[in-house]
């Protein structure tokens, strides 16, 4: 299986912060993959062959030779169990391991009034123009707490190592509110930007985007 051919599905845009974080994990991998994408407008996501694969009709979905997985937390630790000789995405510590969970269980399940006024259209297509809400203030207020309590004083990346995953997922919901003019505690904004600069990101970054439909 550690021979067989890799693909990522994506969305067409280039937009989803889950298809974000597989990616950047195989290239930190340093894999070859293909990368298909997936028209969610067209709603290429719930033809029936997709469905079948993916199981939850999502992206991102990984094919690794005969098997498909779908859920980028868990496509991220399928890649550090299947391909165990290639750099971890997770810490090796078990501590630490458990901290990058938490930290990338978090940025999924929380934090929705961000993610609803700087959805992810605000840092690759246009900027917010719109004020953040009360309860996105406190979201971003929660966020900031949670940020200074996880990076390590003086440093750019989360557990010694240059990156995780975790690394990646957390900038990613700074770069939600520092992209569109939200002013980041300047240890905060380091990390942030300095994960931003990784070249596997700008990959992703700097990708040639279709116009945005909405969906």
């Amino acid at each position: 299986m550690a021979e067989s051919a890799l693909t990522l599905s994506v969305d067409s845009f280039w937009i989803s912060p889950y298809a974000f974080s597989c990616y950047v994990a195989l290239k930190e991998k340093g894999l070859p993959f293909e990368v298909r994408p997936v028209s969610l407008p067209d709603r290429d996501h719930h033809r029936p062959d997709y469905q079948r694969q993916s199981l939850t009709g999502r992206i991102p979905m990984l094919q690794h030779g005969d098997f498909t997985l779908s859920e980028s937390s868990a496509i991220v630790e399928y890649l550090d169990d299947a391909l165990p000789g290639t750099p971890r995405a997770l810490p090796t510590s078990v501590r630490d391991r458990a901290r990058a969970r938490q930290i990338m269980a978090w940025v999924r399940s929380d934090l929705m009034p961000i993610r609803e006024e700087r959805a992810t259209t605000t840092m690759f297509y246009e900027r917010a123009t719109k004020p953040l809400s009360a309860a996105a203030q406190e979201a971003a207020r929660r966020l900031m707490a949670f940020a200074l309590g996880v990076v390590p004083e003086g440093r750019t990346s989360l557990f010694g190592a240059p990156w995780t995953a975790a690394d990646t997922d957390l900038a990613f919901m700074l770069q939600r509110l520092n992209l569109n003019g939200y002013e980041l505690p300047p240890a905060v904004r380091r990390f942030a930007e300095t994960q931003w600069q990784r070249p596997s990101v700008q990959e992703w970054v700097k990708q040639k985007r279709l116009p945005y439909r909405p969906y």
